[in-house]
């Protein structure tokens, strides 16, 4: 759900790059998941608050600059649980990563390795004999499939 930039100030606060909707939406949850890798760490967001472009915050156990500056690149995230239900129709990013990537005559393109955003739409990095990025728009994705793990688009093998 974001991304550690660097550390802001000297008593331990942290620069975060947010990747969701709304620029403070990770500050609604108090606890927060610090990731280099596959090692997650549980923190307590201890205060933040909006800052520019992104946030700046600060994690219980991390009281000065160069604890913050350690984990500089690291990624957070927070519990799955703490999320509110999608609505009907969206869908967590989390939940599609993984997923098998299908197209319309049931050609396997890959699976979904990660999802960005553009201005425009949200574009799914797809890898599989090839990585391919297709735009995550109706016109595209014909069917999310949870329960089976897949997505159907309308992609051509050559594309």
């Amino acid at each position: 759900m974001g991304r550690i930039l660097a550390p802001y100030g000297v008593r331990g606060w942290i620069k975060v790059s947010p990747q969701t909707e709304a620029i403070d939406g990770l500050l609604g949850y108090r606890t927060w998941w610090i990731a280099r890798g596959d090692d997650w760490q549980e923190h307590k967001l201890v205060e933040g608050r909006a800052h520019g472009a992104g946030l700046v915050a600060h994690l219980e156990g991390f009281d000065d600059r160069d604890k913050a500056a350690a984990i500089a690149g690291w990624r957070v995230a927070v519990p799955r649980v703490a999320l509110p239900p999608a609505q009907e129709g969206e869908y967590y990013w989390c939940d599609l990563v993984g997923m098998t990537v299908v197209n319309l005559q049931e050609d396997v393109l890959g699976q979904v390795a990660e999802i960005f955003a553009t201005g425009a739409n949200d574009v799914l990095v797809v890898r599989g004999d090839r990585e391919r990025l297709i735009p995550f728009v109706a016109s595209v994705v014909r069917q999310v499939e949870v329960e089976k793990a897949r997505l159907v688009v309308d992609w051509g093998l050559d594309y």
